[in-house]
């Protein structure tokens, strides 16, 4: 694998309860919503499960995840392919937390930055609809 070493934790503050965080990460129709630039090519049910692969595509790089672990409140890919290593989602009542590390040419921090706050405004417009 070409690239460097990298990792970064990040945890913010979200106005949503842990049941809309879960369904946000672990729906599959919400996730497609928020998390750039995931699209799940073929028919799957509509929550995601331990051993569930799938694709994400960054222009020419394709980053394979494959779920390790669900449980209550986290969940954690492996990823292979454009970034060696893993991702880890942990959530609670207003809060969210990612953990990347892994080995990759990509700026991850960026990324993951990105993506936690895309969360923060699809979850905000999520509540925002239903009040």
């Amino acid at each position: 694998m070409w690239g460097k070493f990298q990792q970064s934790e990040l945890r913010i503050e979200v106005s949503a309860d842990e049941k809309k965080l879960k369904d946000s990460l672990l729906n599959i129709e919400q996730l497609e919503k928020w998390f750039f630039p995931l699209k799940f090519q073929d028919k799957r049910p509509n929550q995601l499960e331990s051993g569930d692969k799938f694709i994400i595509k960054l222009g020419l790089v394709e980053v394979r995840n494959e779920v390790e672990i669900i449980n209550s409140n986290c969940i954690r890919f492996l990823l292979s392919g454009g970034i060696d290593g893993y991702q880890e989602w942990c959530w609670g009542d207003e809060w969210i937390q990612s953990r990347l590390e892994g080995v990759s040419i990509l700026p991850l921090n960026f990324a993951q930055t990105m993506n936690l706050l895309r969360l923060r405004t699809f979850v905000g417009a999520e509540i925002g609809e239903r009040k």
